[in-house]
């Protein structure tokens, strides 16, 4: 009668067989999962499928690995995040400029303000158009801006307020 040892058991040999099915399952399903994440992160779908097979090659240490590798975030959180900022930039530029005195809304072409009549830009002599501060000339019509037309203090009175010289 021959000895039969555990290891020669069929409870061992079910036991082995068990174990490397569920290692198997285990490091396929680690890939898949690298896979799947890679989709929701990468755009390119070759990188995906690259991300994938180094989740299988290296089994267990892969998807280590592209957990060190992977973007921070998502396609989904980026793409949010972008229109999060294009419509705070939105809401920023629908606020546009401000009257310094008053705080009424102004555009940048006006020369007062329409609440408070408080001159914001100095007006070309010939064609009337609105001028920067800096403009050595004007840009529509070519006339040279004359220096120091209106001083600074006296550029933000209202019209109304203004001396007349």
């Amino acid at each position: 009668m021959i000895a039969e040892t555990f290891f020669d058991s069929s409870t061992w040999v079910l036991t082995r067989n068990l174990t490397g099915f569920l290692v198997v399952v285990f490091w396929l399903t680690t890939a898949f999962w690298v896979y799947k994440d890679a989709r929701r992160r990468i755009d390119d779908p070759w990188l995906a499928g690259m991300a994938a097979v180094l989740g299988l090659v290296p089994p267990f240490v892969g998807p280590i690995v592209y957990l060190f590798l992977r973007p921070p975030d998502s396609i989904e959180e980026r793409r949010d995040r972008d229109l999060d900022n294009r419509a705070l930039e939105d809401r920023l530029a629908e606020r546009g400029l401000r009257c310094p005195v008053c705080r009424g809304h102004v555009d940048t072409s006006y020369v007062v303000c329409p609440v408070c009549s408080t001159r914001l830009k100095q007006a070309c002599g010939s064609c009337g158009a609105p001028l920067e501060a800096i403009w050595q000339a004007c840009p529509y019509c070519a006339e040279p801006v004359p220096a120091a037309a209106a001083p600074g203090e006296e550029l933000l009175q209202p019209l109304r307020n203004r001396p007349t010289t």
